[in-house]
């Protein structure tokens, strides 16, 4: 099991240092999401400062970009990383595709099938494996002349990710992906009784065996030995599952749970922007459903425990911000990342 970090917004500089201190502490690689700026820039500076650390766009938006135009950055970025990064890609929510990106967003499922193919019909064009043609509901592609085709490079396997959560698109994954964002919103019965059966409906579609297909999941991991070292991370995790509760996508969590009503609750207070009133909602019990809380001590073996087994990496939500509040922490992430992955 791979142990990465999530990386915030940032400039170049500091990507760099971040990614140098990360590939000495022993952690596995880097994820970089895009939503205040683009993921591109970070990962390449990143990149060559660190280079054994592995990179990922988790996620990416797709639908606002072109097939041929994720293709080609994926193309780029694994030749000179040296097949050390996997394209993660997403559909956002309606309203930042069409309201802040000014793009189409019709049936998200469909349209990221579709999108796959042909990113992937992209990348086999870039393969020389036969001339660019791609025909589907959303997407078009049938022009690739040599002189505009990408030089080809030895790590021509580029991985394709997608994110997923309900059942359609987790089905969508099954069938094309070679891995699985899963929300940092989930429960493990969440995992095992929505996630995993759906992504082996859509792989057994195409004769695929599912367990192929590799779970990448961000984690709410707040370490500190004593209340008063983990209560920002555990406010911080709070306001964010008040923050993903309060949208239908993700909501039903809550009702498999046997918190029904939540989302109408989270809100209420999301509206009025009153953020200790939805962290208020978000009970230990809940939180121990969605996150991970103990000692610096223990945070490794919780992590085995819960994950081993399922999730191919696991991806730290909070770490970041944790290393920032005390560079000495860094330390403390480097033992628990060096005893994950020698589980």
């Amino acid at each position: 099991m791979e142990f990465d970090l999530m990386a915030r917004a940032s400039n170049w500089e500091n990507s760099a240092d971040l990614a140098q201190r990360l590939e000495g502490a022993g952690f596995s690689g880097m994820l970089v999401t895009e939503a205040s700026q683009v993921p591109w820039m970070a990962i390449t500076a990143a990149a060559m400062a660190a280079k054994k650390l592995e990179f990922s766009t988790g996620i990416a938006v797709a639908f606002p970009r072109s097939p041929m135009m994720s293709a080609q950055i994926a193309w780029e970025l694994a030749a000179n990383t040296k097949g050390r990064f996997r394209l993660g890609l997403g559909s956002q929510v309606k309203a930042h595709v069409t309201r802040r990106y000014a793009s189409v967003f019709d049936r998200p499922a469909p349209q990221m099938k579709d999108y796959l193919q042909a990113v992937r019909a992209c990348l086999k064009a870039f393969c020389r494996e036969g001339p660019l043609q791609h025909e589907g509901p959303y997407y078009n592609l049938s022009l690739l002349p040599e002189q505009w085709t990408p030089a080809r490079h030895d790590y021509e396997d580029v991985k394709l990710d997608i994110s997923a959560v309900g059942p359609y698109m987790t089905k969508v994954a099954g069938e094309l992906a070679d891995g699985v964002h899963v929300h940092p919103m989930h429960s493990i019965p969440y995992i095992q009784n929505r996630l995993l059966p759906n992504l082996a409906e859509g792989a057994a579609q195409v004769g695929r065996d599912p367990a192929g297909i590799d779970l990448i999941i961000p984690v709410f991991a707040i370490a500190g030995d004593s209340s008063e070292e983990r209560n920002w991370g555990v406010q911080r995790a709070k306001t964010q599952i008040g923050f993903y509760g309060a949208t239908p996508n993700y909501s039903f969590q809550f009702d498999d749970l046997g918190y029904e009503g939540m989302r109408d609750k989270f809100r209420v207070h999301l509206k009025s922007g009153d953020n200790d009133a939805l962290v208020g909602l978000v009970s230990d019990e809940i939180l121990d459903h969605f996150g991970l809380v103990a000692r610096w001590d223990d945070m490794a073996d919780k992590l085995i425990a819960r994950y081993q087994g399922t999730a191919a990496r696991v991806v730290m939500y909070l770490a970041e911000e944790s290393i920032h509040q005390n560079p000495d922490n860094l330390g403390k992430w480097s033992e628990i990342a060096r005893a994950v992955r020698a589980a």
